[in-house]
C-alpha cells in the first residue's frame, strides 16, 4: 500500500524483542481498529434498523449502493497511487472513510434480521440471518481473529514472503468473484470463493500482525510515521476481520 507496510525480510526465522513501546504501538492498533468495528456496527444497526426511514431507503438503494459497496475498493486502491508520503491526518481520513463505508453496507444484514425474510446472493444460495446467526458469527470471528494475531505477534517464523502471494490471491478471488457474479453464477464455485477469501484473510491476519511487530523497530521514535502506521494497521486488520465474519456469516445462513 505504501512504504510503512513494506519491510524488509529475508531470514527464515524471526525473533523480535518485545518492549513497552511496542505493547503501546500495538494497543493502538487494536483499539483504533476496535473502535472501527464498534463504529460500523452502530451504522448498520442505524441504517438496518430503518431508524431513520430516509436515511435506510437512500443507502440501500442505488446510485448510494454502488458507492458503498465498490468505495472502499476504489479508494484503497486509488491511496495506492495518491498516498505515497501518507500523513497521519491522510491515513486517519482514509481509514474512517473505509469503515464509514463498509459499515453501511453491513446493515444489509440487520435489515434482514429485522424482517425475517430470506437474502439471495447473485449466484442463487438462500440465506437466513438472525441476529442469533449474526452474534454467533461474531463471536467465532473474533476467536479465530484473536488465535491469528496471537500467533502471528508470538511466532518467530518469518511470515513475511507471504506478502505477495496474499496479495495476488486477494486480487485473483476478488476477479473470480466478480466474474462468478455477473457471468457464471455457480453456487459451488461461490463456496470456494468464499473459503478461499476465509484463508486468505486468516493469512493476512497473521502477516500484518508480525508486519507491524517488524515496522516498530524501524521506526520506533518518529511519532509522525508511527501514527500512520496505526492507521495503516488498524484498517488492513480491520478489513480482514470483516471479510472472516461476512464469510462465516454466509456459511452459517446458508440454508442450501
Amino acid at each position: 500500500m505504501n512504504q510503512f507496510s513494506r519491510p524488509a525480510y529475508g531470514a527464515g526465522t524471526l525473533d523480535t524483542s518485545v518492549d513497552a513501546g511496542l505493547r503501546s504501538f500495538m494497543l493502538g492498533v487494536y483499539n483504533k481498529m476496535a473502535l472501527g468495528l464498534l463504529v460500523s456496527g452502530a451504522l448498520a444497526f442505524l441504517i438496518g434498523s430503518a431508524a431513520i426511514p430516509a436515511l435506510t431507503q437512500a443507502v440501500l438503494t442505488p446510485p448510494l449502493i454502488f458507492v458503498i459497496q465498490f468505495g472502499p475498493i476504489a479508494l484503497l486502491f486509488g491511496s495506492m497511487f495518491f498516498m505515497r508520503n501518507p500523513s497521519p491526518i491522510g491515513s486517519a481520513v482514509l481509514y474512517w472513510a473505509i469503515v464509514a463505508l463498509i459499515g453501511s453496507g453491513l446493515s444489509i444484514w440487520v435489515a434482514l434480521a429485522m424482517s425475517g425474510v430470506t437474502g439471495e446472493t447473485m449466484s442463487g444460495t438462500t440465506l437466513n440471518i438472525s441476529f442469533g446467526t449474526i452474534a454467533q458469527a461474531f463471536a467465532i470471528t473474533a476467536a479465530a481473529f484473536l488465535g491469528l494475531s496471537l500467533y502471528g505477534y508470538t511466532t518467530k517464523t518469518n511470515l513475511q514472503p507471504l506478502r505477495v502471494f496474499l496479495f495476488m490471491g486477494v486480487l485473483g478471488v476478488l476477479a473470480i468473484g466478480i466474474i462468478n457474479s455477473f457471468f457464471i453464477q455457480s453456487s459451488g464455485m461461490e463456496m470456494l470463493i468464499q473459503l478461499a477469501v476465509l484463508v486468505l484473510m486468516a493469512g493476512v491476519t497473521a502477516w500484518q500482525t508480525q508486519s507491524l511487530k517488524l515496522t516498530y523497530a524501524s521506526i520506533a521514535g518518529d511519532q509522525r510515521s508511527m501514527a500512520v502506521m496505526t492507521n495503516y494497521g488498524a484498517l488492513n486488520l480491520y478489513i480482514a476481520f470483516v471479510n472472516m465474519f461476512q464469510v462465516i456469516l454466509m456459511l452459517l445462513g446458508n440454508r442450501d
